[in-house]
């Protein structure tokens, strides 16, 4: 059996932290390591824009289908034994990229990278779970996101300069010695639980998953997680992964210095909101998707203004619009949040992985979508895309939009509904006579 959350941290708690948060920002490393590697992995591979896109659409595809398989593994043997796992795995594919020698080879190897970045992220939410107080873990979790999310942003110099001096080969193998350390501290410091260094859950068996994430899905807590992370998440996503640049240089005619800024703003955005939005999921947990429902509602308004706007757009509004779609990054942790109190420990691998499918599969829709919007807008084969033709494109997220705050207000009143019947001296305690 699982042990009961502690009442405050155990001693130990950061260091498992310590090392668990820095093997996930390596993860995050390996993931973006490719992009400031995309002319140099062209003419290796001898390969088109197109194909070098399909490296970072399959990474992503792998994580994204990878999460539920990932969480089941961490309910089963432990967050521990599937980081480590996940570590070497990380090893491995970047030796294996960095000696690639065709295309086939390379895709392969990243497909790896993807298997081994998803074998990460559950596991430090777990290990939080275990190891923190309560009260604790939603400013810990909020943290947790902005330092992993470092790892793009260093991933950059030390590649660059890495490429232009050591090579492709030595470059990556290099980058792989990295979690190779990781891996020898996992194995060394961390410990699934205070006091036991390795946790066992239910063996793996048909039966015994059908009924896990049955009963996951089941909770109201879950599903309102799961279209918290959807609804949350894809606008930053969408820009810091492809489209950003070529919306604000093509679209709104900004300079490439300037489009560099406005993504580099994002993420300190991202970084900057995480500590402050779990301070206030800590404090006041009972409106936790009131929070989330705020953002989102900032988030369409400042994109209504930049869309609408005639011509271009003026510089400060579009630096408005990457501070708040950067906060949608954090507030999808938020999600995390919810299915953890409406879950017992022993089903949280499960619960985080379902939750965290959420925001990948909704970036991965409007991905595609902003692509095909943009060919069909854009006569014949050109892709000199116009402001027009981007407008249309990213006009698509309200679609998702739409859809998500359907199914948050449609389960915000069941799950706290839920939680009101399950525990009411706590959750009454925080709603007062509010308990819609």
């Amino acid at each position: 059996m699982n042990q009961a959350p502690p009442e405050r941290h155990h001693p130990g708690a950061f260091l498992v932290w310590c090392v668990a948060v820095s093997t996930y920002l390596l993860a995050v490393f390996h993931r973006s390591s490719l992009a400031v590697a995309g002319l140099a992995a062209s003419q290796r591979f001898d390969i088109s824009a197109a194909q070098l896109a399909s490296f970072t659409m399959l990474q992503l595809l792998v994580y994204a289908a990878m999460q539920v398989p990932v969480g089941l593994l961490v309910d089963r043997f432990g967050p521990r034994a599937v980081m480590l796992s996940g570590t070497v795995v990380l090893v491995l594919a970047q030796i294996g990229f960095g000696f690639a020698n065709s295309y086939e080879l390379a895709v392969l190897a990243r497909i790896f990278v993807g298997i081994g970045d998803a074998l990460t992220f559950v596991c430090v939410l777990r290990l939080i779970s275990s190891w923190f107080a309560p009260r604790q873990i939603p400013l810990i979790t909020q943290i947790t996101g902005p330092i992993g999310q470092v790892g793009a942003i260093v991933a950059a110099a030390p590649m660059t300069y890495a490429l232009g001096t050591l090579g492709w080969t030595r470059s990556y193998v290099l980058a792989a010695a990295l979690s190779l350390v990781a891996a020898v501290a996992v194995l060394l410091l961390v410990r699934d639980e205070p006091g036991r260094r390795t946790v066992r859950g239910s063996a793996l068996s048909w039966s015994n998953i059908r009924s896990s994430l049955g009963a996951s899905w089941a909770q109201p807590g879950t599903r309102l997680g799961f279209w918290i992370h959807f609804t949350t998440q894809f606008s930053s996503n969408v820009l810091g992964l492809l489209w950003g640049f070529p919306f604000f240089v093509r679209g709104e005619n900004t300079s490439e210095a300037f489009a560099n800024a406005l993504l580099t703003i994002m993420v300190l955005a991202v970084i900057a909101a995480g500590p402050v939005l779990g301070w206030f999921v800590a404090a006041y947990p009972w409106h936790r998707s009131t929070l989330v429902l705020a953002i989102i509602w900032s988030m369409m308004f400042v994109w209504a203004l930049v869309l609408l706007w005639p011509g271009d757009a003026p510089r400060w509004m579009l630096v408005v619009l990457v501070i708040v779609v950067g906060v949608g990054g954090p507030a999808s942790m938020v999600g995390f949040d919810l299915g953890r109190t409406s879950n017992p420990t022993e089903r949280l691998g499960g619960v985080t992985g379902l939750i965290n499918q959420g925001g990948f599969v909704a970036s991965l829709v409007l991905v595609v979508a902003i692509g095909l919007i943009l060919d069909a807008a854009t006569p014949g084969t050109s892709a000199a895309y116009t402001p027009e033709a981007f407008t249309l494109a990213m006009s698509f997220q309200y679609i998702l939009w739409a859809v998500g705050l359907l199914q948050i207000w449609r389960y915000r009143r069941k799950t706290r509904a839920r939680l009101l019947r399950d525990d009411p001296d706590r959750w009454g305690r925080f709603a007062g006579r509010d308990v819609s």
